[in-house]
């Protein structure tokens, strides 16, 4: 079994409207959800008082929470890494070049993160790559000073996968929230989750041919959805415990 953090109230709050099939969820929902998971009512209150003065959440007019506009684009960022959509791979790569000079330091660190987030990597500085198996858009802040181009490797070309992404230590990570995932322990469960999330967030999504024979990355995505079920059934059942202690009190 991995070490894994404990996940903060925002973070189980944001786990659970990120994976729910519903837009808005009330406070009942995620008190009695995040309750099950092992957060105190006041303390879901707190964070939700924060969430929505931060700009995270956004509330309707029955006061339910809902994920605001930036993150509902996080949110549709953890579908794609769910559910890729990649192309077939004929052995060609993709090479942004950034030729665009005069950026600060804060600008240069954004372009990085948008570079990594498109799951490209830096084979020098200035120089990104992927194998051309995704349907890659680079947003109009990222196209803008950067030139791309197609080009195919003369070395090795899982070599080359091999010396830009830590595929070993990916492959060894998601095994051991496999495992976890598999636990019966509600909180490690339900924290397995959410972890994988950020974890499928960093699979660089290669075509087979350069992968391990063993690469776990299909089978987390899978067991992650498994567990996002999971999560709406316990966030389901969670709730209706609620109802039924309060009738019951009442």
């Amino acid at each position: 079994m991995p070490t894994l953090k404990p996940v903060s109230a925002r973070s189980t709050l944001l786990s659970l409207l990120l994976g729910a099939d519903e837009s808005f969820l009330s406070p009942r929902d995620l008190v009695a959800a995040a309750g099950a998971v092992g957060v105190a009512e006041p303390t879901v209150r707190v964070a939700l008082s924060r969430m929505t003065s931060t700009g995270d959440v956004v509330r309707d007019d029955d006061g339910r929470y809902g994920l605001s506009a930036r993150l509902l684009a996080r949110q549709r960022r953890q579908e794609d890494s769910i559910r890729p959509r990649t192309v077939a791979w004929r052995g060609r790569w993709e090479m942004v070049v950034v030729t665009a000079s005069g950026r600060s330091a804060a600008e240069r660190a954004d372009l990085r993160t948008a570079l990594t987030d498109l799951r490209l990597a830096e084979l020098r500085e200035g120089v990104w790559t992927r194998p051309a198996n995704l349907r890659l858009a680079l947003p109009e802040d990222v196209a803008t000073g950067v030139e791309r181009f197609v080009a195919s490797p003369a070395a090795d070309a899982a070599e080359l996968a091999a010396r830009l992404w830590d595929l070993a230590g990916w492959s060894q990570r998601a095994r051991a929230l496999l495992a976890a995932t598999r636990t019966a322990d509600t909180v490690e469960r339900f924290t397995a989750c959410v972890t994988s999330v950020s974890h499928l967030l960093k699979d660089p999504l290669l075509p087979v041919e350069l992968l391990p024979a063993d690469w776990p990355g299909d089978e987390l995505r899978e067991a992650h959805l498994a567990s996002r079920t999971w999560i709406n059934e316990l966030r389901r059942g969670a709730t209706s415990g609620a109802g039924s202690t309060a009738s019951s009190a009442g």
